[in-house]
């Protein structure tokens, strides 16, 4: 049982065509403030100014950036609770391509996502500049490789997100999360803190934000820039405490807690 999202009843929307007009040429100079951050960050590393403070500066840049796109979209980011500072894993359920943009525009996370991500326009840009760890799904080899980098990156300091149901969905429940990625929060020793995403109006999901059946990246894209102004909710939850050698109840309880403040039913 779920709580269900707004009526999905095809509307026609007369301001949609005013909202492209706005929004299309704020977008395309956003696009180009993208490509002088990526110049901007690759000139500093090859000159040899790089270190801590250009890694400061770039994770900086890509909150803006992320924030910015939203915006131009039409959401008003809703932000509640705290990320942890330093290593942390973050896990989130999943509805969309927006959840790497809204995590990004409240904290820098190097993410574990689908390497057909990397293909994408704008959002391809941003997880590759953002660290993303690019995984092939269904591949056993793929995912053993996966979870060592996260591994190392989080002993190294740096935060990582993943989506523990392994796929997006339709926005009006949350699936089951996969425990196998909780080992790597086990092994590098860090705490692990979830995350609740939603996109709609009100406190409920909208249908329109989620893929379509075999909906394309870019169709997708185009009809969320056209989209009536919604909210981009992000909570973060108070941390799971380690269990080790139960990673199962780590995975169950960050998804509990998530399912518990967005109002879904098991």
């Amino acid at each position: 049982m779920s709580i269900p999202a707004e009526s999905s009843r095809p509307v026609r929307d007369p301001w949609r065509p005013l909202r492209y007009l706005i929004r299309i040429p704020l977008l395309l100079v956003h696009v180009v403030f993208a490509i002088l951050i990526a110049l901007l960050l690759a000139s500093t590393t090859l000159s040899g100014i790089g270190g801590r403070d250009d890694r400061r500066l770039g994770k900086r840049l890509i909150r803006w950036w992320s924030a910015t796109l939203l915006r131009i979209c039409g959401f008003r980011i809703r932000a509640y609770g705290t990320p942890l500072p330093g290593a942390v894993l973050f896990v989130a359920n999943h509805i969309s391509w927006l959840d790497i943009v809204l995590l990004h525009s409240q904290r820098a996370v190097n993410f574990v996502a689908k390497s057909e991500i990397a293909r994408w326009p704008l959002v391809g840009w941003l997880a590759a500049r953002g660290g993303t760890i690019f995984h092939r799904r269904g591949n056993t080899d793929s995912l053993a490789a996966v979870m060592a980098r996260v591994v190392v990156q989080l002993r190294a300091g740096e935060p990582v997100g993943v989506f523990p149901e392994g796929g997006s969905g339709h926005g009006n429940r949350v699936g089951t999360f996969h425990a196998r990625i909780f080992q790597t929060a086990l092994d590098a020793g860090v705490p692990v803190q979830p995350v609740a995403l939603r996109y709609g109006r009100g406190g409920r999901q909208h249908p329109d934000v989620p893929f379509g059946v075999k909906e394309s990246f870019f169709a997708n894209f185009l009809r969320i820039l056209g989209h009536a102004p919604m909210d981009a909710e992000i909570h973060f939850l108070e941390p799971v405490a380690p269990t080790p050698d139960a990673r199962r109840l780590m995975a169950e309880e960050s998804r509990r807690r998530i399912v518990a403040v967005l109002g879904y039913g098991d």
